[in-house]
């Protein structure tokens, strides 16, 4: 159905008048296919996550702690779609796919006996009235920054959108929020009359941790191989590295614990839990140097991404980094950034192809380029395969690769609307391959 729409939106109803009657036509859309497969997450409880960085993560974890307890649960991420213990690789290209498709799964996990739903909520989807009539229980706030300004018109409208999950789910009965209260932005999503709220921050002092749902970060030890913490006074361990995973991990212990699961049971699951593909990605086929696969496509997770790889740097080595930008007009305010961010924290720059879309390659990579000052040990090669090949030709024992972009995503996208077949891990390993054999 969602096809048949789409098709007569590109080829017979004239741009203009689809421009103006777009949101009547997204709405519509929403509504027909929740009535289509009988409004399924009226069923199951949702929880909903939103934030410009980290939502994956959050997701992934929600969804296994819940999992591994023995409560079924589904998800619907950027990355994965899961109903129970069953996973497979999000092919939609969206993170919340469209009205029909995502209708669909909430009615195949209805259909599953799912308990809960756990759904990563993007500024699109609400934009785009995909989330409308999905019937959410509890909204997860994590955290803010800029993203997808153009589209929205500018930050405030960004935030905005976002805020809406909270003021959809601040109508229900026994209503859950979870925020951040470490970002400046919190007191936006606070606002909507949420009936229970669960906060967190490493930055209250230990004299209001007497607050009612107030979870207080402390005890941080970051290591290569493990992440600890203390929340509330309580030590929590988990395989996940990086400072901004312990924000996703804790959001995720809250949302669960608010669901009335205790903390013991909580505690014993985190030693098990996985990052989703291609965040915070670790890359071992016998090489002498590091290589990490992550999703940062923006300025705030791009410069997370390369603090938490310090951890592993000795003295001596080198950090090299491979980066691109997103083309089709997207968000180029930030390609001069990102560019200024990698020159401050990499040694080595190797600029490529992330997803051109309909714009020059070229072009993106020198908007990115205008950003980095210096001229020594910058690379430009538009091939992505060729530029990680090159990134891996470049690394000396013990130096530490990060690549960036694309992540866990399948498809790439290139001119003329064509998805092309993209795995970053797989080429990654042929190529080490290649290299250590």
């Amino acid at each position: 159905m969602e096809k048949i729409l789409r098709f007569l939106e590109k080829n017979i109803i004239p741009d203009f008048l689809y421009r103006l009657g777009q949101p009547v036509y997204h709405f519509c859309l929403a509504f027909l296919g929740a009535f289509y497969y009988g409004f399924p997450s009226k069923k199951m409880m949702v929880i909903g996550v939103t934030g410009t960085k980290g939502k994956s993560t959050t997701c992934y974890l929600i969804y296994q702690i819940l999992n591994s307890l023995g409560i079924k649960t589904g998800l619907i991420t950027t990355v994965k779609i899961g109903i129970g213990i069953d996973e497979w690789d999000n092919m939609f290209k969206q993170t919340m796919p469209g009205r029909f498709q995502s209708q669909e799964l909430l009615a195949r996990m209805a259909k599953e006996k799912c308990h809960y739903v756990v759904v990563e909520t993007s500024s699109e989807g609400i934009l785009q009235y995909r989330y409308s009539f999905i019937d959410y229980d509890a909204a997860v706030f994590l955290n803010l920054s800029p993203e997808h300004i153009e589209r929205h018109g500018g930050f405030e409208n960004y935030r905005d959108a976002k805020v809406k999950l909270f003021k959809k789910v601040a109508k229900k009965k026994n209503s859950v929020g979870v925020y951040n209260l470490d970002d400046e932005n919190v007191q936006y999503f606070l606002e909507p009359r949420i009936n229970h709220q669960y906060v967190f921050t490493s930055k209250l002092p230990d004299s209001l941790i007497r607050l009612p749902n107030l979870y207080h970060i402390t005890d941080i030890q970051l290591k290569p191989q493990k992440t600890a913490f203390s929340l509330n006074g309580e030590k929590f361990e988990m395989p996940l590295v990086g400072e901004f995973n312990i924000y996703n991990v804790v959001a995720a212990i809250c949302a669960v614990l608010s669901q009335g699961i205790n903390v013991k049971q909580i505690k014993e699951t985190l030693l098990k839990v996985k990052a989703p593909a291609g965040r915070m990605e670790f890359i071992e086929q016998g090489q002498d140097f590091i290589v990490i696969v992550d999703y940062a496509h923006e300025p705030a997770s791009l410069e997370s991404v390369y603090k938490a790889a310090k951890i592993f740097l000795k003295p001596g080595a080198k950090k090299i980094c491979l980066l691109g930008s997103q083309g089709g007009g997207r968000d180029k305010w930030k390609r001069p950034v990102m560019g200024k961010i990698a020159a401050k924290y990499c040694d080595k720059i190797i600029l490529t192809n992330e997803d051109p879309y309909d714009e020059d390659p070229s072009a993106i990579l020198k908007d990115i380029r205008t950003g980095i000052s210096r001229r020594a040990g910058v690379y430009q090669i538009i091939n992505r395969k060729e530029a990680i090949r090159k990134a891996l030709s470049l690394a000396k024992k013990g130096d530490v690769i990060v690549l960036t972009g694309k992540g866990g995503e399948k498809l790439m996208c290139v001119e003329n609307n064509k998805k092309i077949r993209w795995d970053e891990t797989d080429v990654v390993k042929k190529l080490i391959g290649e290299l250590v054999n």
